[in-house]
């Protein structure tokens, strides 16, 4: 019943955002954005996910993209999004050489951590990827903040002015679906004005956190949209 039910709401989805795709060919969400480069330190912390990233001290490069989900104008509340590719080395403990995440202003108490919620500011916006990843001890949900700085817009031309030379530091939390959420890493970025970011693009079902598997019914849900992103424009 859950595996109908998942497919019945990815179906859905895929038939919104092919609608969406129509007029905004290139980019259906999230059209414009801006490309921040950065890194990630993964700390030593007490508890354990299950997941090998989150759960082994390290660190490495990132790249990301933020961005406003709807587009509206500039003033206006949207949903931020937030993209990040976290650049494994060569031996690391995948063979992929990257993963993605991909976050979206929510609320971070349960239940409003799964609960898309447009912003005027980005500082103050907790950041979830609301589907929960699968753990070896169960499903697990990534959560971002804001440590500095104060006072980022969620507009795209007030956040680069606000940014300008400064980096935008982000605590990187994990959670089970209803649990506290538990401090893990760092990520710090810095915006990148000459980075080619329009055809910057992220796939956190092709490219999962190393140690990390996907529900099938999250699998579901997701796939039939990022299947038609991946499609280029004019493509049938």
């Amino acid at each position: 019943m859950a595996g109908l039910a998942s497919s019945v709401i990815g179906k859905g989805f895929e038939i919104m955002f092919r609608g969406i795709k129509h007029v905004r060919r290139h980019r259906p969400l999230h059209p414009r954005g801006l490309r921040l480069d950065g890194s990630v330190v993964v700390h030593r912390h007490g508890l354990s996910s299950g997941i090998s990233w989150i759960d082994e001290p390290g660190g490495g490069p990132a790249t990301a993209r933020v961005s406003r989900s709807a587009g509206t104008p500039d003033g206006l509340p949207d949903v931020v999004g937030l993209a990040v590719r976290f650049h494994h080395p060569e031996s690391g403990p995948t063979p992929s050489t990257f993963s993605d995440i991909l976050l979206s202003s929510t609320g971070w108490s349960f239940p409003f951590r799964y609960v898309l919620m447009p912003r005027l500011g980005v500082s103050r916006a907790p950041l979830t990827t609301m589907m929960p990843y699968r753990g070896e001890y169960g499903p697990v949900v990534l959560g971002a903040r804001t440590l500095r700085p104060a006072g980022l817009p969620s507009s795209l031309r007030g956040f680069a002015r606000s940014l300008g030379d400064s980096p935008w530091q982000l605590g990187l939390y994990f959670a089970t679906p209803r649990g506290a959420w538990q401090h893990f890493g760092t990520l710090t970025l810095q915006l990148n004005p000459d980075g080619e970011e329009r055809d910057l693009r992220f796939d956190a079902v092709l490219h999962p956190l190393a140690g990390a598997g996907t529900y099938e019914w999250a699998r579901k849900v997701r796939e039939p949209s990022y299947a038609l992103s991946r499609r280029e424009p004019g493509d049938s």
